[in-house]
């Protein structure tokens, strides 16, 4: 009978080992199964170009993402304002770019020089100016990336124009003809600046209201794919492209 008080309190512990042991499985459980169900619904969640991940990862990363999205806003702001300013004075006031240099260098060693000749009669020392040349391995970088990415638009244009792929060939097609469209309407410089000022408004809308901007585009993007399918029926489906294939093959 004086054995009865400790196996009492065995069962219970065992019991209650139980029940914390339920416990904690239902809850694992449910905390891995609740995200698990998280993430399978956002993973069929439309995205703008197919983007699994930030706004901020696709542009890249790093200082020009930052700038693009206005995490650093004295250099987006600056950047913006010096864009804005050189359009203003070769757009708005007609100045010329090779007068615009010779003007800014004309000012900047006049103001060195007065300085410097200054410095001798006022018994201060004379400015230090920065013995400033360009890098050869950064500017080696910048020609040979301007260089692979010369080399991908030929050779897109070279498999657009071999005729393999007639949906290639009209988007190329449709987007030279938009830009022609576009460059007839404004010269190249006013087209740089609105390149410049949608890099640095539409990102950082779209960061903001993606999910608004993404439900948008899915319906215009099934719109488009329905155009397209009528168009596709109606019209390439006619273009006898049999001839054309057996030409590839022999």
């Amino acid at each position: 009978m004086a054995d009865q008080p400790g196996g009492l309190d065995s069962v219970i512990n065992k019991i209650s080992g139980k029940i914390d042991g339920y416990n904690s499985s239902s809850s694992s459980g449910s905390d891995d199964g609740h995200p698990s169900k998280i993430n399978a619904v956002k993973s069929h969640v439309f995205r703008l170009f197919g983007r699994d991940k930030p706004v901020h990862t696709v542009l890249g990363g790093g200082k020009p993402a930052d700038v693009l999205l206005w995490r650093n806003k004295k250099n987006s702001a600056g950047i913006l304002g010096g864009a804005t300013a050189l359009w203003i004075l070769f757009e708005l006031l007609e100045y010329q770019l090779i007068t615009l240099v010779c003007h800014i260098l004309i000012l900047v060693l006049a103001l060195v020089f007065t300085r410097s000749y200054a410095s001798s009669f006022i018994n201060k020392s004379p400015p230090q100016i920065p013995d400033f040349r360009l890098p050869e391995d950064r500017l080696l970088e910048v020609v040979s990336a301007l260089r692979i990415e010369i080399n991908h638009v030929i050779s897109n244009l070279r498999n657009i124009a071999s005729g393999r792929d007639l949906k290639k060939f009209l988007r190329a097609f449709i987007g030279l003809w938009v830009l022609s469209m576009v460059g007839s309407w404004c010269n190249f410089l006013t087209l740089l600046y609105t390149s410049v000022v949608l890099l640095h408004t539409v990102p950082v809308l779209y960061e903001k209201y993606d999910d608004q901007v993404d439900a948008f585009a899915e319906k215009a993007l099934i719109e488009v794919k329905k155009q397209y399918a009528v168009f596709s029926a109606e019209v390439l489906s006619k273009i006898p492209m049999g001839a054309l294939k057996e030409k590839k093959k022999d």
